[in-house]
């Protein structure tokens, strides 16, 4: 059959719904291929439900394991799991031919972490990636103390953080145990705030300095993005973004169509929190993710900028942002850094053109300078300062030993 969805025929009780889940998958971005293979698997599910004199209704989660225990028996080798039949099932549900799976059965602790996660995003302003580790360090120690909540000592808070450290990040567990400490007391469930009671992490604000890529190391990664691909183009641009920018994973991914002011030449950049600024858009990240656009990304339902070149064709998430570095780092033969490496490199880049600490505060959106100035101490920086410094005092000798010699 190849590539060409015409030619595979459903027959049973999920004909009326080929056509549809048909043009759902082109909508998503499915190339012929993939799209024929949906489509064989829709047939083969729809072929096991009229042989068992069954209709779709039937089609309930234990019958889909056991269509694909029988799947795997007749020696099929491809989508065996229920990942694979998940298009299906979800345009079945949209059609309204399936129920909505039942929700989870809540415990009290889940329905407080719930309530945990609003109050960090709606009262606090916290980033959803940031509630997400918080949230964790939350149910970590509901897991210990959910029973007795109310009368849990300072004495336990530190016992929890002690064992807790030897396996996370120490600021991982303070900050998400002191704000859900905080939240527990404003919410009545312990009579004493026990915030107060959760150790200081180390500060190593100044004693690990941001490291950042050299010209040549960054020339490497643009180069290894082959532009007359679409996953090129699309690697291209983030990393573009990333490097000129200076923007977090998230915001890169988070970036919408309408954030784009192609007449006014900026760029709606969404932060940490409900932040939302402004930025200068350079001509050659213009450039980057006009080329993206018209011959990479393609028509889809999606509103933001950088999406799976695969289907379906939804946005790419902070972790692709990352795994976009990360594969240019192998094709250029360098060692593996993350998307928050180029954040270091743009700011060291800004501040060897002459940029103020402000400036590059201002770029990369700081709240607070102090968080600026670890890059008035990074080595790469110094190094560079005292190259300038050397080519302009041996520039001072040679004209005064010019003057001298004019003076004779």
């Amino acid at each position: 059959m190849g590539g060409r969805p015409s030619r595979v025929k459903v027959t049973g009780p999920l004909v009326p719904y080929a056509a549809g889940f048909r043009g759902e998958l082109e909508a998503q971005g499915y190339r012929p291929l993939a799209l024929c293979d949906q489509l064989r698997l829709m047939a083969h599910v729809s072929r096991w439900l009229e042989g068992r004199g069954l209709n779709v209704g039937d089609l309930t989660p234990e019958r889909v394991g056991e269509f694909l225990v029988a799947r795997r028996a007749a020696g099929y080798t491809l989508w065996l799991s229920p990942k694979g039949v998940a298009p299906l099932l979800a345009h079945l549900r949209g059609m309204g031919a399936l129920p909505a799976p039942a929700p989870p059965q809540t415990t009290s602790v889940d329905e407080l972490l719930v309530e945990f996660r609003r109050y960090l995003l709606d009262e606090r302003g916290i980033a959803a990636t940031s509630a997400v580790s918080y949230l964790h360090v939350a149910r970590l120690f509901l897991d210990e103390h959910a029973e007795h909540l109310a009368t849990v000592t300072a004495a336990e808070v530190m016992q929890f953080v002690t064992g807790q450290c030897v396996k996370r990040s120490a600021a991982y567990v303070v900050c998400g145990l002191r704000a859900f400490l905080r939240f527990c007391h404003l919410r009545g469930l312990t009579p004493v705030s026990l915030a107060g009671a959760v150790p200081s992490a180390a500060s190593r604000r100044l004693a690990s300095l941001p490291t950042s890529l050299d010209g040549a190391a960054v020339a490497k990664l643009l180069e290894s993005c082959d532009r007359r691909t679409t996953f090129g183009r699309r690697d291209f641009a983030v990393l573009t973004v990333l490097i000129r920018l200076g923007l977090r994973a998230g915001e890169v991914a988070s970036l919408e169509l309408a954030d784009v002011d192609w007449r006014a030449g900026e760029l709606v950049v969404r932060g940490k929190g409900p932040r939302v600024d402004r930025l200068p858009l350079p001509a050659d990240v213009g450039e980057a993710i006009a080329a993206w656009l018209r011959r990479g990304r393609g028509a889809c339902p999606c509103s933001n900028i950088f999406t799976r070149v695969r289907a379906p064709r939804v946005a790419l998430t902070s972790g692709g942002v990352t795994n976009v570095v990360y594969s240019a780092c192998r094709r250029a033969g360098l060692p593996e850094v993350g998307a928050h490496r180029l954040r270091h490199t743009a700011a060291t880049e800004m501040l060897r053109a002459g940029s103020t600490l402000a400036e590059v505060g201002q770029v990369l959106r700081h709240e607070r300078l102090l968080t600026t100035s670890i890059y008035a101490n990074s080595r790469e920086l110094h190094r560079a300062r005292a190259n300038v410094q050397f080519a302009c005092s041996r520039h001072r000798r040679k004209s005064c030993a010019e003057a001298t010699v004019h003076m004779a």
